[in-house]
């Protein structure tokens, strides 16, 4: 007798047949149907929501991880937009590269198809399930989502919901299904699953990335932390600085793409250090700094070794004051996590140098860290940030969600 997560993950292979074979106009129908009855049901999310929030709290979840739980109407109508977006997307699927006539006459090329099954681990965020969904379907890909315990009541009704809209759109309501939340053995048994499952795609802190990384015995995409830094250059202009630092850290502290630590030219740092710090306390953030950054803000906490290359995802900052631009890249190099990389500059090329010799899956001039979003950067939504460069590097959207296989048109050609 199969168990019930072999069960999904058979049902999702089927229906990955099926979707590999649909036309734009049948997967845009699911998602106009997906969108629809997101703002239909907004009302029972809430209510859905509003259990797991009060369940969280009483567990002591932190702030931080309750606002990521959080899907109130205003983020269900968000979400239901991201999804119109993504409707509103090219398909890659069938898509083919410039078909090339080898000298033997074949005319060669490549062809966009879908990966096949996605199974997405992932925690808090239950809008993460209807965005997962959205992407995997337009890309022609079953996916099986398990989201964490502290969002069980949400996600159970937007699978609801979810498997809903693709019967309505003629669709196998197995194209998306919820893998109930329970032990880490019950994960460990997903992992396992080579031959049903394609690719595993974790989302969540450090230790759920690990613990998938190592468990696995099918291909993972990884993403530990977003340990991402934003380098005051000398001579950047000082309103901007502050805009960016604000809004990198304060905006939405608890995200991947938040800003974690500043970087400040030694030349240039009396002038943008004091009213930068300033900005960022009157947002609340806590400011942990090295010496040199005591020296000029005598406010400010010690930062200790261990504040270096920290993800807080909190609205606390660790400040360090570097010689230069060679000394803020090796401070990059060293700490980052090859997430998101900012330089707040009126230099080009010290801007060319940056994006140049920075290692990281989104490297940005003049322009928030949190600008690191599938949305942001077209994509409509995404499924996850990739920081493992194979075979997806930062954001994840459509494209992501295929691979290529080979086309070759002959006519009775033999090989010699």
């Amino acid at each position: 007798m199969q168990s019930p997560i072999v069960e999904l993950a058979g049902g999702a292979r089927r229906a990955a047949r099926v979707l590999r074979t649909l036309s734009r106009g049948q997967k845009d129908r699911a998602l106009e149907c997906i969108a629809a009855r997101l703002r239909e049901q907004a009302g029972a999310i809430a209510e859905h929501n509003a259990r797991d929030l009060e369940s969280a709290r009483a567990a002591g979840l932190s702030a931080a991880l309750l606002d990521r739980l959080r899907m109130d109407p205003k983020i269900t109508e968000a979400t239901a937009r991201g999804v119109e977006q993504v409707r509103a997307l090219p398909d890659p699927v069938g898509s083919q590269s410039a078909m090339e006539r080898r000298p033997n006459g074949l005319l060669v090329g490549r062809e966009r198809v879908p990966l096949g099954v996605i199974a997405m681990i992932y925690e808090s965020r239950p809008n993460v399930t209807v965005d997962a969904a959205a992407l995997c379907l337009k890309s022609g890909n079953a996916v099986l989502l398990r989201g964490g315990k502290e969002a069980a009541s949400t996600n159970a009704v937007l699978g609801s919901i979810l498997g809903d809209a693709l019967v309505q759109a003629g669709l196998p309501r197995e194209a998306v299904q919820i893998v109930p939340a329970g032990d880490r053995e019950s994960v460990r048994e997903l992992l396992g699953l080579n031959g049903l499952i394609d690719l595993v795609i974790p989302r969540g802190g450090e230790g759920l990335v690990r613990f998938v990384a190592e468990n696995a015995r099918v291909p993972v995409i990884q993403h530990y932390k977003g340990v991402n830094h934003l380098f005051l250059d000398a001579g950047a202009d000082l309103e901007k600085a502050k805009r960016l630092a604000v809004n990198g850290k304060a905006q939405r502290p608890s995200t991947c793409n938040a800003l974690e630590c500043l970087l400040v030219h030694a030349a240039d740092a009396e002038r943008l250090l004091p009213p930068v710090l300033s900005a960022l306390a009157d947002a609340g953030v806590e400011i942990r700094g090295c010496p040199r950054t005591r020296a000029l803000v005598p406010s400010v906490v010690a930062a200790s070794d261990d504040d270096w290359g920290r993800e807080y995802l909190d609205l606390v900052i660790a400040v360090r004051v570097v010689a230069d631009l060679s000394e803020a890249l090796e401070h990059v190099q060293r700490y980052g996590s090859n997430h998101t990389e900012a330089i707040c500059t009126e230099n080009y090329t010290n801007a060319r140098r940056w994006q140049r010799e920075v290692d990281a899956s989104c490297v940005i001039v003049n322009a928030s860290t949190r600008f690191n979003d599938g949305g942001e950067l077209g994509l409509g939504c995404e499924i996850g940030i990739s920081t493992s460069k194979l075979h997806a590097y930062g954001p994840m959207g459509l494209e992501s969600l295929t691979t290529e296989k080979w086309i070759v048109l002959g006519e009775g050609q033999e090989r010699a």
